[in-house]
């Protein structure tokens, strides 16, 4: 099966949850007959098939919550393949992961039967049949990724845990032409963290097909669309932009940013806090409403 997920954070569980949480799915695991729990987030790409996709907007923090919920509709152990990782405190908007199951409760019913036993800011959508070789992360065609700054003297107590402030003001023109370099294929090692096994093997180019920045008020979204990413890439994106926005980067300098492959002619890397996973394309996977 495959599901589609929704989450409000995506690493950014305090002890005592993950403590709370890790309890839960042994309880759950051991009602089932499992002794040897397997958490989402310590094992993200086991390698089980054959297939319902779930999509939700998942923090990957609650990872263990939802292996042992679906553990529990299934009335079986339950082990997923997900979309693929982020990094901790980034929030999932829209993601995907698939499990094998042969329960009795009807495909259609699952995200009811799931978030029935999931905390409120873990949502399941939809869950789909797929077929026997779908893999979550592998059958992805794209996936659309968009941080979100706040131009102001002051944190907005309501999104503050989403957002990342800055203090203006903002030259949008300068963002969106420094956005705009960054389109097609390229060498994208400039914007890859250290620690990133992808860099080590020399696999730093990626395509990406389209990267735009958008004002509402205070609120500045960069929406950046690609076949692949690199360790923190879109942090260092945004953080790069933000330096065009602010005047400190010509926007025009960003090919040669490219070429040097450089990572300290990037900008900062951005707090994970702003950051979603916004979407997941399977070309050939019916999408479920928002």
């Amino acid at each position: 099966l495959g599901l589609w997920l929704w989450d409000r954070y995506a690493v950014g569980m305090r002890a005592s949850t993950r403590q709370v949480a890790r309890r839960e799915h042994v309880a759950a695991a051991q009602a089932i007959g499992t002794s040897t729990p397997r958490s989402l987030w310590a094992e993200i790409l086991p390698n089980v098939m054959n297939n319902l996709i779930v999509v939700a907007t998942l923090e990957m923090a609650h990872a263990i919550l939802l292996e042992a919920a679906l553990s529990s509709v299934a009335d079986q152990a339950i082990t997923v393949t997900c979309a693929g990782r982020t990094d901790a405190g980034v929030h999932a908007r829209r993601f995907a992961l698939n499990f094998h199951y042969d329960g009795r409760i009807p495909v259609q019913r699952i995200p009811l039967a799931l978030n029935a036993r999931l905390p409120m800011d873990v949502r399941a959508l939809a869950a789909q049949q797929v077929p026997d070789d779908f893999h979550a992360r592998y059958a992805a065609h794209a996936k659309t990724y968009h941080y979100r700054l706040r131009c102001s003297a002051v944190d907005d107590p309501f999104d503050y845990e989403t957002c990342h402030r800055v203090n203006g003001p903002l030259d949008l023109a300068a963002m969106q032409a420094a956005a705009a370099h960054f389109v097609g294929r390229h060498d994208f090692l400039a914007l890859c963290a250290s620690g990133s096994s992808a860099a080590a093997h020399g696999d730093t180019v990626r395509t990406i097909t389209a990267c735009t920045v958008q004002q509402d008020g205070e609120l500045y979204t960069l929406s950046v669309t690609a076949d692949g990413y690199l360790y923190n890439m879109v942090r260092i994106l945004t953080g790069t932009v933000l330096q065009a926005g602010l005047g400190k980067m010509n926007p025009a300098a960003v090919p040669a940013l490219l070429q040097s492959r450089n990572r300290g002619q990037a900008g900062p890397t951005l707090p994970a806090r702003g950051l979603f996973l916004w979407d997941v394309q399977y070309p050939d996977l019916e999408r479920p409403n928002d």
